[in-house]
């Protein structure tokens, strides 16, 4: 039995479109799983690696952190890498990259990233507890005198002229018979003189 032609041409046809429908598709998935963007963003960097884009035309790459410029836009060709360092942050920080290639809006890239805080290696102390304050020495009373740690001398104090000694009299430059003496001297004086004029007078009697 004979197939008709119209059915032969039919099948051909079908089987034509959908080979090339095929090849089609390959050919426009193989560009677009060749653009690779790989990008990673930690604490403290951002690294970009883009691979396998068209080297033909003009690729840009941006990079941003919070809106500021972290990479301003950059041209590049087939592949780009580069690693940047973020700017120290207390808080988390918004990363976006931005690449734009030459073959075709749908191989650009736009995505956002968190970069989160870097811990520190060592902690933050917590609140201080105030130091404990001295306490203040009550109101003792102060010392009369330094004390000195030389001995006690044995010898008497030297009285000053005018001042007793203990179980004598004060000292005047004589002994205490002094007095005594000068009465006993006084009364020979006196008799020496009643002597000297009884003596003249009977001389003077004698004479008449």
């Amino acid at each position: 039995m004979k197939v008709p032609t119209r059915a032969r041409r039919r099948s051909g046809a079908l089987i034509a479109g959908t080979a090339a429908g095929l090849v089609g598709m390959g050919l426009f998935a193989t560009p677009a799983t060749a653009h690779t963007p790989v990008w990673t963003v930690t604490c403290s960097e951002v690294t970009v690696d883009l691979k396998a884009y068209g080297g033909d035309v003009t690729n840009t790459v941006t990079v941003t952190v919070d809106g500021k410029d972290l990479l301003p836009a950059k041209e590049f060709g087939s592949s780009f890498q580069e690693t940047l360092e973020l700017p120290d942050h207390k808080a988390a920080v918004q990363v976006r990259l931005v690449v734009k290639a030459g073959d075709g809006e749908r191989f650009s890239h736009d995505e956002t990233k968190t970069a989160p805080v870097c811990e520190s290696g060592t902690p933050e102390p917590s609140d201080t507890p105030e130091a404990s304050k001295t306490p203040e020495p009550s109101d003792a009373p102060e010392p009369s005198g330094t004390p000195t740690n030389e001995p006690p001398s044995s010898a008497a104090p030297v009285p000053k002229p005018g001042e007793t000694t203990p179980g004598g009299l004060a000292e005047t430059g004589g002994s205490s018979a002094t007095p005594v003496i000068a009465g006993a001297a006084t009364l020979a004086v006196l008799a020496g003189g009643g002597i000297l004029v009884a003596t003249r007078k009977r001389r003077a009697g004698a004479r008449d």
